[in-house]
């Protein structure tokens, strides 16, 4: 018996588009590449449709796709690990300079991780010596160098492993990534520990008698705040923050980790980004260090 009220079946799916709509679309089509989307995007910030900060997401949401884990991950010898044979003292020590969250624990060579240690799990520690360091370890992630960033957030997102080791095709520990690495490619840089606003200051005493100053602090601040005089050692040369004298001073641009004497002062280099300093961590050296 045949339906009585059979379903109309359209050739095509209705369109709705207005007749202005396609009428505009027929004389600029959209987009047929990314480039041409990304230059649509910039058309539509001239025209004040979006903000130029939406452009910018929209642009790094665009480009994660062609992104992978190797392209902006922490490079391994940049990588600040912790030795489980190490005295808790150490450990402490290399948790306070680095000031992150978490580490990769290694055992014997650099390139066994055996876990994630969490700073905070370090108080555990404190409490009850007796505990074994190993019991507090969190399983490492390892992911490929050509892992793409679209399919590493969505694993970040989906599980509690906000940070991965990253090994190349040879098996090796390539270098590290964590999430905020991934959703800076969006948003742009993401303060961290690190970051603190400029209305709170530039140098800040710390427990162990040495300071945090900021490397865009003013060379002139930094002579007030310690007592010294620094310059270049070439007369000529001119600089206005700590940063930009002290890579001048090493003569590259500074890694974390190193350090650099002058004026009496000893500045380590205590983060980086975007190839500049962030923070050094200065203290007084001995009289007969002095150098600069």
């Amino acid at each position: 018996m045949s339906d009585p009220h059979p379903a109309r079946v359209s050739p095509e799916k209705e369109d709705k588009r207005t007749f202005l709509q396609k009428i505009a679309e027929f004389i600029h089509p959209g987009p047929d590449s990314r480039a041409e989307l990304i230059e649509t995007l910039a058309d539509a910030e001239d025209n004040d449709v979006i903000g130029a900060e939406s452009r910018v997401m929209l642009e790094g949401v665009i480009r994660l796709a062609d992104l992978t884990a190797g392209d902006v991950m922490v490079a391994a010898p940049r990588m600040d690990l912790i030795n489980i044979d190490a005295p808790y003292d150490e450990m402490l020590h290399v948790v306070i300079d680095t000031a992150h969250s978490r580490f990769p624990v290694y055992e014997g060579d650099r390139e066994n991780i055996i876990g994630i240690l969490l700073a905070k799990d370090l108080l555990k520690l404190q409490r009850a010596p007796e505990l074994n360091i190993r019991a507090l370890l969190r399983p490492a992630a390892f992911v490929p160098e050509s892992k793409g960033l679209n399919d590493l957030l969505r694993e970040f997102r989906g599980n509690r492993n906000h940070q991965a080791i990253v090994i190349d095709e040879f098996g090796r520990v390539a270098g590290l990534i964590t999430i905020e690495d991934v959703l800076e490619q969006i948003v742009g840089e993401i303060e961290d520990e690190f970051d603190i606003p400029e209305d709170e200051g530039d140098i800040f005493g710390l427990a162990d008698r040495t300071y945090r100053v900021s490397g865009d602090t003013s060379i002139e601040r930094v002579n007030e705040a310690f007592a010294v005089t620094l310059a270049a050692t070439n007369a000529e040369q001119a600089f206005d923050t700590i940063g930009g004298l002290i890579a001048h001073e090493m003569g590259h641009v500074p890694k974390r980790g190193e350090h650099h004497t002058l004026a009496g002062l000893n500045f380590v280099v205590l983060h980086t980004k975007g190839g500049a300093v962030r923070w050094f961590k200065v203290s007084p050296v001995a009289d007969d260090d002095k150098t600069g």
